[in-house]
């Protein structure tokens, strides 16, 4: 597929704070790319200046299909864009929203009416045409708002957190329906959002941002296994970091020496590893697994801590132990606990299953 985004060195500011600090991204025809990051990290300030609704600084490269949009205001970039409030006409029906895009661009009325009707079909609101925005629920204002963008048949669909006023549950019934419609359409999606659950779900490719820097770019599992930076690692829940130096190298597998003992785990720094340099290593809470009441021998290979539980709580699908080990704070994540709050255990985890990277990126 063609590349359909190529920006490159985009660089910006507000009142002297860099929001976009040479930030380049490409995306490839027919992909969903997730833009995901906290607040303030510059996702939604880079959606902006890709729609036309941002101005930077200083700019090097900015193509849409093969198009060079630098100046070019949003409505003559082949672009639309799904807002968070979705940004509706409350005075105008159902079928007159969907079809506003295609109004101002002087289609005819009987070919915006037609499209209207199809794209409504598509995001299962055939019936809703003659409806009033307010008699719409949340989930279906959405829908309309998503038909809009794509009446005007996009090469590139912006998303700015679509679904940050949904419920938890109809957000996650959305998640699959988006992400089936991208599939069966195969329009290029570009989505903002600060959830990394909907960027795991949704996306093909994930650009974790960070001080306005694209910190990490790699798909939803190289994402969440093998995080480049302690901050990615962090933000994707790998809730245990320790720091430390590179101890021994073997092969993939790094030891990690601190004051209070040694871990292994699998680089997944940028550049490759040295003796005596400063890492963190990282491992999600759910990695982790009593291995008895008592102290057990370590299997081939694992990582073994000791340590006292001091609190579990019980959070459905699983239990949370906070956990004061030898080594430092520890969190585990079990199904069915082996051991009691104030009771001493010991706990396992295999280095594959745990991040080794660079203190600084």
């Amino acid at each position: 597929m063609p590349t359909i985004l190529e920006a490159v060195d985009i660089l910006h500011a507000y009142d002297g704070a860099i929001a976009l600090d040479h930030v380049s991204l490409r995306v490839e025809g027919g992909e969903f790319l997730t833009i995901l990051g906290p607040s303030g990290s510059g996702k939604t300030t880079l959606l902006r200046v890709i729609g036309g609704f941002e101005t930077p600084q200083s700019l090097g490269t900015l193509v849409i299909a093969g198009i060079d949009v630098r100046g070019l205001p949003p409505n003559h970039r082949p672009v639309a864009t799904v807002f968070q409030h979705y940004a509706l006409f409350p005075h105008l029906r159902v079928g007159e929203n969907v079809e506003y895009g295609l109004r101002v661009r002087g289609k005819d009325p009987q070919a915006c009416r037609r499209k209207a009707m199809e794209v409504l079909r598509l995001v299962r609101l055939p019936d809703k045409f003659e409806r009033r925005i307010q008699q719409l629920s949340g989930g279906e204002r959405q829908r309309v708002a998503l038909a809009r963008a794509l009446a005007t048949e996009p090469a590139l669909l912006l998303l700015d957190e679509p679904m940050a006023a949904l419920d938890e549950k109809l957000r996650r019934e959305m998640q699959t329906e988006i992400r089936a419609l991208q599939r069966g359409l195969g329009t290029t999606f570009l989505q903002v959002t600060h959830s990394q659950e909907e960027a795991l779900t949704m996306s093909d490719r994930i650009a974790v941002m960070n001080a306005g820097r694209v910190e990490q770019l790699g798909t939803p599992t190289e994402i969440f296994e093998r995080p480049a930076s302690r901050f990615v690692a962090q933000f994707m829940g790998m809730l245990n970091v320790w720091d430390g130096t590179v101890g021994a190298i073997d092969g993939e597998l790094v030891r990690l020496d601190r004051a209070t003992g040694s871990l292994w785990g699998r680089w997944t720094g940028v550049r490759a590893p040295a003796l005596d340099l400063p890492a963190f290593l990282a491992v999600h809470p759910q990695k982790i697994q009593p291995a008895a009441p008592l102290p057990a021998p370590a299997g081939a290979g694992q990582n073994e801590v000791f340590g006292r539980i001091r609190s579990a709580t019980y959070k459905g699908a699983e239990t949370e132990l906070l956990i004061d080990a030898d080594l430092g704070p520890l969190i585990a994540a079990v199904a069915r606990p082996h051991a009691v709050q104030g009771e001493r255990a010991s706990f396992l985890w295999s280095p594959l299953e745990c991040a080794v990277g660079p203190q600084s990126a």
